[in-house]
């Protein structure tokens, strides 16, 4: 096993990185990109042509932007309305790791170029790092982590509601035993990986469990999300289970968010804590925030943009579907989670609740931290914290206090991105032209679907 360490560093010769894995057992490296609806997509390249693809890239069609979440291609976004032409895949090298799991293969994200090698508009891990180089210009330094909450089964059973490992009380130790030994292999993995964790636990549902990963800046943030999909995956083919990371798993049960947190810093000084505003929040701090509330429901439609996920966002689920924020609210959209003298300034962060596996980590991150930048630049004001549940309060009060449902409909939702001109900017006419066209694809698909077969549709997508 080649340790991830070593795999884990910049690597400026190719070669001696191919040779290094080959020498560990490596037949072939996955290069991991994720699409428009989510759904990590890959290619596999022989170890003895990783060298050259390093340098060349690999052949793939520009369409995967127009997949919809059921491999549909859509041609109603004009710049990409042919089956012609074809852009290059090319692994990111400084992130290559051997995987635990499946130790005869390597896994790497990859980025997508245009195919003379000048930059593809449509390459969302781009998008985000151009959003991190923009924040770094005005001194900004962003964190970002993620909470992953997923659901396991039986491997074999594919019936309508599948019987999940453990149906018993929720967060306790025998939900955990029900699940040992996979439980000992993915914490293993995770470390075998290079993917450092704060904790697994059972969660509220039924055969629900949730690992938080933590916190790195933006890029890797979202890179370790998607490498740690693999992982789960493999771990439980291992144990003869099934993970389903979908928002809505079963009707009537919570569904799966992949809760994003973020935090900004100046100078090394956190600017969620140590000020004087509410939960001690710094000007800055409250402007970011404001920014977030501000521009919720168009990140939302990237952050929770599927017809699964619209499911998910239900009042009294912890979910946050309503405009607001909270200080340690879990039904509040934005959740602060303050610094303490016990955990320190560094601790302080605000989670975003609405969101889950069906959104792009990359494209998630950029649209997030566009909002909050545009909310310091704009030096907004950040409204009162909502430490209720918004939805038992009447309409007239929650109007007198901003407080809006997020949108509950694909319409909604694309009307919401399209009338905002801040998160357009960040992710691009391109990246926006497609997005739409795949989530107004999925719309028309499912216009015949009841709640049960929409569940069903998108279980094992993820």
């Amino acid at each position: 096993m080649l340790d991830h360490t070593t795999t884990g560093a910049p690597q400026t010769d190719p070669q001696t990185l191919d040779l290094d894995l080959a020498a560990a057992g490596v037949v072939g490296v996955i290069i991991t990109w994720a699409d428009n609806n989510g759904i990590p997509r890959s290619r596999t390249v022989p170890i003895e042509q990783f060298t050259a693809a390093t340098q060349r890239g690999l052949g793939i069609t520009p369409l995967f932007a127009v997949f919809d979440s059921h491999d549909t291609i859509t041609f109603d976004h004009p710049p990409l309305g042919t089956p012609s032409g074809d852009i290059r895949l090319f692994p990111v090298t400084d992130r290559v790791v051997q995987l635990a799991g499946q130790p005869a293969f390597a896994w790497a994200p990859g980025r997508q170029v245009a195919a003379d090698g000048s930059p593809w508009p449509y390459d969302q891990r781009t998008a985000l790092e151009r959003q991190v180089a923009q924040a770094a210009e005005i001194g900004i330094e962003l964190r970002a982590g993620y909470e992953i909450e997923f659901h396991l089964s039986a491997a074999g059973d594919t019936g309508d509601d599948p019987r999940p490992v453990y149906d018993g009380p929720s967060y306790g130790p025998t939900k955990m035993l029900a699940v040992d030994a996979f439980a000992e292999q993915l914490l293993s993995d995770l470390v075998r990986n290079g993917i450092p964790i704060g904790q697994l636990h059972g969660e509220y549902g039924p055969g629900q469990y949730e690992l938080n990963i933590a916190p790195a800046d933006p890029v890797t943030a979202a890179d370790r999300q998607l490498l740690t999909r693999q992982t789960i995956h493999a771990a439980a083919r291992a144990h003869g289970l099934r993970a389903a990371f979908a928002p809505l798993v079963t009707s009537g049960h919570v569904g799966n968010g992949w809760h994003l947190h973020t935090s900004l810093s100046r100078a090394g000084a956190n600017l969620l804590s140590g000020g004087d505003g509410p939960a001690g929040l710094t000007p800055e701090g409250a402007a970011y925030l404001a920014g977030l509330l501000r521009d919720l429901p168009a990140i939302v439609a990237i952050t929770a943009p599927s017809l699964s996920s619209l499911q998910r966002l239900r009042p009294g689920y912890w979910s946050g579907a309503y405009t607001c924020w909270g200080v340690e609210n879990r039904e509040a959209a934005l959740r602060l989670v303050p610094s303490t003298s016990l955990l320190g300034p560094r601790h302080a962060n605000v989670e975003l609740k609405p969101s889950d596996a069906a959104a792009n980590p990359y494209l998630a991150l950029t649209a997030v931290i566009a909002a909050g930048l545009a909310g310091i630049e704009d030096g907004l004001t950040l409204p009162g914290p909502v430490q209720e549940d918004p939805a038992t309060w009447s309409d007239q009060r929650r109007a007198q206090h901003g407080v809006h449902r997020l949108p509950t409909t694909v319409e909604q939702q694309l009307d919401a991105l399209q009338g905002n001109p801040r998160i357009r900017a960040a992710l691009g006419d391109e990246i926006v032209g497609a997005f739409r066209a795949v989530r107004t694809s999925d719309a028309n698909r499912a216009a015949d679907l009841d709640p049960a077969d929409i569940i069903r549709a998108y279980r094992w997508l993820y």
